[in-house]
């Protein structure tokens, strides 16, 4: 009848909807544990200064990478818009929670499908970021700071959870949203599954039905895709070479190329490896776990792939970068952890059912086997921990960044501390246009300064004009006959960096030049009673 009050729930139904709700809530503080430290995190402070100027273009527009192409309009338009209503950390500390729990659902949802056992999600988390963190190939992560991946490998699971249901008209819609995030990780998911469709997927939908589907996230996908294409663009031939040269050679080796790679990773990544397929193998027909396992072998096929592309660079380097900068690994770094962790708690509820088969007459209930069951997943949570716990522990990521590795805790955060207060003097001081010259192994200056830089390393543009460009500041900033960290201090130099990038102000890291320069110094104020103030790890000093 029209206006009658639905009926209560159940104690069952209440029970199932309490459990969700704590494994989610528990899945949030794991993830809180592992990426908890302090903003900005790994790519904050690179993802959202983009997204701050995406919003507010005249903010940090003099910095050639914040002027740059801008590749993740998905993310800049939607989580960047938190940088509108809240400070940088404020809204890196939303944007990780809101990334966290759009995880979290989709991971709870992606493990109740292939298995019942309560809690259990909270075994696959820990497999899965603990296999990331260390067993990972080419450096992948999926849980850290906020940037575009963390919402499309949520995505990703939404994806994997219909793909495992059988429902592969569900799956493109939600891949093409994945890619629209990051479209190398929607877009190798995508390939990997259409692998898995081909194998197992044919036989309960017919081709014909993936039509629209298929379009329709392809339709989606565009929004991630045609902003990449093109940056990868260039009007110049050699440009584009260059490009490619410096992004996967000079940049980023350590996640493209698999001659850099070291023996230890290898080493590992195979035992991880080794170690799921032993576990995922006996499941290859289970219906809920089939699809899952074909998509693990089509990243590893993508990765195969890429290994067979870094044979090439000795005869073919210009083709061979340009075709390693997709990030080939990135799939098997993060698919196959997950996907070992999905196939030890389904092994545990096939264990359950078959102890509670055996024995339900001696012990009564049967379901008292799923609470007992239980007891795995935390085990195993109890005992990932250690592994990969750093959320209250950390220091924040400009501590960490220094000319050396060797300083002890209680040096790095006197550091950390000048580091702030310098960036914050110049930000009180200096005009909103001002650009400077800063040290080569920090990543924060425009997110505590709020200024320009002529070059960071960490800042790299993606589109090939803006990238030869960079790498042409870089080696001028920071010329390789002085090492991995000093910039140059020669007169004629700065007097044309002056002329030529409009810069009029450089920061420097005493640890890495030394307690004075030739060079008006600015900032700390100099006295005769203060003699040079080394005890301030950084000064700003003006250009002749």
């Amino acid at each position: 009848m029209t206006g009658m009050l639905p009926a209560p729930m159940g104690p069952t139904e209440r029970g199932w909807r309490w459990t969700a709700l704590a494994e989610v809530g528990l899945l949030v503080l794991l993830f809180f544990a592992v990426g908890g430290a302090p903003p900005p995190g790994i790519n904050e402070a690179h993802y959202l200064a983009l997204a701050k100027n995406f919003w507010q273009p005249n903010w940090c527009d003099t910095d050639p990478f914040i002027a740059s192409s801008k590749t993740h309009l998905v993310f800049h338009a939607t989580f960047g818009a938190l940088t509108q209503v809240a400070t940088l950390p404020a809204a890196a500390w939303i944007g990780r929670l809101l990334g966290w729990a759009m995880l979290a659902v989709a991971l709870r949802g992606l493990t109740r499908t292939v298995c019942d056992l309560p809690y259990a999600c909270l075994a696959v988390a820990a497999i899965w970021i603990a296999g990331v963190q260390q067993f990972n190939l080419s450096g992948e992560w999926v849980i850290g700071g906020i940037e575009a991946k963390v919402p499309a490998y949520a995505f990703v699971l939404l994806a994997l959870t219909q793909l495992a249901l059988g429902n592969w008209s569900r799956v493109w819609p939600w891949l093409g949203i994945a890619s629209a995030f990051h479209v190398l990780v929607g877009g190798w998911t995508v390939l990997a599954a259409m692998f898995a469709y081909l194998v197992v997927g044919r036989q309960s939908s017919l081709p014909r039905a993936q039509i629209f589907p298929l379009a329709l996230g392809g339709a989606i996908a565009l929004i991630g895709l045609w902003p990449a294409l093109l940056t990868s663009q260039a009007n110049d031939p050699r440009d584009a070479s260059l490009a490619a040269h410096i992004y996967t050679y000079w940049r980023l080796p350590h996640h493209l190329l698999p001659s850099a790679f070291s023996g230890r990773a290898y080493l590992l990544h195979l035992v991880s490896v080794s170690l799921t397929l032993g576990a995922a193998w006996p499941l290859r027909r289970e219906p809920r776990f089939r699809g899952l396992f074909w998509v693990l072998v089509g990243c590893l096929g993508i990765a195969a792939c890429g290994l067979a592309i870094g044979l090439l660079p000795k005869l073919a380097p210009t083709i061979a970068a340009k075709l390693l900068r997709y990030y080939w690994f990135r799939p098997t770094d993060a698919l196959t952890p997950l996907t070992l962790g999905l196939a030890i708690v389904t092994h545990c509820q096939q264990r359950a059912a078959i102890g509670a088969n055996d024995t339900a007459a001696n012990l009564g209930n049967p379901r008292d086997w799923g609470a007992w069951a239980a007891v795995a997943p935390a085990s195993v949570v109890l005992l990932a921990l250690p592994l990969f716990v750093q959320g209250g522990l950390s220091l924040p990521e400009g501590v960490r960044s220094g000319p050396s590795n060797r300083e002890s805790v209680k040096v790095q955060r006197q550091a950390y501390q000048d580091w702030r207060e310098t960036c914050e003097w110049i930000r009180r001081t200096m005009p909103r246009d001002e650009i400077l010259i800063t040290p080569r192994h920090q990543q924060t200056f425009k997110w505590f300064a709020e200024r320009a830089e002529v070059v960071n390393w960490k800042d790299i543009p993606q589109d090939a004009p803006s990238m030869v460009g960079w790498h042409h500041r870089f080696t001028e900033i920071f010329p390789q006959r002085l090492g991995t960290v000093r910039t140059t201090i020669r007169y004629p130099d700065l007097v044309q960096f002056r002329s030529r990038y409009g810069v009029r102000f450089m920061v420097v890291d005493r640890r890495a030049v030394g307690p004075s320069l030739p060079l008006v110094q600015i900032y700390p104020p100099v006295s005769p009673a203060a003699g040079s103030h080394f005890e301030k790890h950084y000064a700003v000093y003006r250009l002749p």
